[in-house]
């Protein structure tokens, strides 16, 4: 089922890794290639040149129009050229790249970072860590194998107020905790429908597309869109959802996997292409503990105390004496019977915790200890698993009940297909 690498092509692809990594000293900056350049990897590409420890050195995109964009910003900024790449693969061969990020499409996150991981590169991988439940397995340990620092971008991690937050709940404040509620109600139009087409000139479909089956091009299936295809997306739980889920495992101490999980919902209202539910509640149980996620991209009404006419996207965190809400604008407290705010406290503004995050992770490619990371690929990867798995039960239609020592859903053939794909060749992980 896991299709692992052979022992010989494996400790192959290690010795590469060893062998291909620079010495790098104290005062040298760190050689960086930015893979994936569309919304989010033009942020990536603007946020690196603004830290002294980076230089960008090669850029990467199927979308030759990205790719110039990208280059006329690191051009203004440094005032020298970056190597340009469209096949990932040939970026991980350049010996002027010492490290990647990566924000492609979430089809490519597992198999971009093994391929870095196995030619010697340190890896800054958007989330979610995974596609599936198999590549987040295969994620973790390529790169304890090959020794290579991960981190997920799950930049939640290196957020002061967000730190603040989660020691003050493992520090009693509101008691017990026994429940987390992940909230994704992120306002989201109909997508409309859309006709094959013809590829447009400087765009190489095949790479786009990847270990997902070759489909005809379609607008929709490309840019920001591809979040609501199951061949390259994993829906909202999976987009913006999977920052809340890692809040939620944070906020119970990093409460591993689930017993028992259950997912319902529908794509409601809209007639249009996208295929992933824009309605969606899970329950994950724990025995005595329990995690909740709700995706809400309809018009809704307000919860977790947020005023009317907004569209939370946070975390509701249960005690036994009291309960927490904390989004990315800060964090609130209340306790007791009467729910008394006990506390209000405000994030630092316009910061989202990214450049932090990503020098975290420039610091521990000089550390060489992927625990100095703050969101290292072990806990992108559990908390991704999560999604998979409600992901999986709202497609079969019925509750699974999850076995750790197999890793395998308990007596269900048709939900263990999902935990992997048919990989197209030559793109298989």
């Amino acid at each position: 089922m896991m299709n692992p690498l052979s022992r010989r092509h494996f400790f192959q692809g290690a010795s590469v890794a060893l062998s291909a990594t620079r010495v790098m000293g104290a005062n040298d900056r760190i050689n960086m290639g930015v893979i994936g350049l569309g919304g989010r990897g033009s942020s990536h590409v603007g946020t690196y040149l603004r830290i002294p420890e980076a230089r960008i050195t090669a850029l990467c995109d199927v979308n030759q129009a990205a790719l110039e964009r990208n280059q006329a910003q690191v051009v203004k900024s440094s005032g020298s050229k970056a190597a340009e790449y469209a096949d990932m693969r040939q970026l991980f061969a350049d010996k002027n790249v010492d490290a990647v990020s990566m924000a492609t499409p979430n089809h490519w996150h597992a198999l971009g970072t093994i391929w870095a991981c196995e030619a010697g590169k340190d890896v800054y991988c958007e989330k979610p860590a995974s596609y599936n439940i198999h590549e987040a397995y295969r994620v973790v340990d390529v790169a304890r194998k090959t020794k290579r620092m991960v981190q997920i971008g799950s930049q939640s991690r290196s957020t002061p107020h967000k730190i603040k937050a989660m020691q003050l709940l493992k520090d009693g404040v509101i008691g017990e905790v026994y429940m987390a509620k992940g909230l994704c109600f992120k306002r989201r139009r109909s997508i409309g429908k859309a006709p094959v087409e013809p590829v447009p000139p400087g765009v190489n479909w095949d790479l786009f597309l990847g270990p997902a089956p070759m489909r005809g091009f379609t607008k929709l299936r490309f840019a920001y869109n591809w979040h609501w295809f199951w061949d390259t997306g994993n829906g909202d739980i999976g987009n913006q959802g999977i920052h809340e889920m890692d809040v939620c495992r944070w906020a119970m101490g990093d409460i591993g996997l689930p017993k028992t999980i259950s997912s319902t919902g529908g794509k409601f209202v809209y007639d249009d292409d996208q295929e992933t539910p824009n309605t969606q509640m899970a329950t994950f149980g724990y025995g005595a503990k329990e995690i909740m996620f709700e995706v809400r991209g309809l018009l809704t009404g307000p919860e977790g105390g947020q005023p009317v006419g907004t569209y939370p996207v946070g975390n509701l965190v249960y005690g036994s004496d009291g309960w927490m809400w904390v989004d990315g604008a800060g964090f609130q407290v209340y306790k007791g019977e009467k729910s008394e705010k006990i506390m209000d406290e405000k994030g630092e503004r316009g910061g989202d915790g990214t450049r932090a995050h990503m020098s975290n992770f420039l610091a521990a490619c000089r550390s060489r200890n992927y625990k100095d990371l703050t969101a290292e690929v072990e806990i992108g990867a559990t908390s991704v698993i999560l999604v998979h798995m409600a992901n999986i039960s709202y497609r079969v239609g019925r509750t699974l009940t999850w076995d750790p020592a197999k890793r395998l859903f308990a007596g269900d053939a048709e939900a263990n297909k999902l935990i992997t794909r048919d990989y197209r060749k030559p793109y298989v992980v």
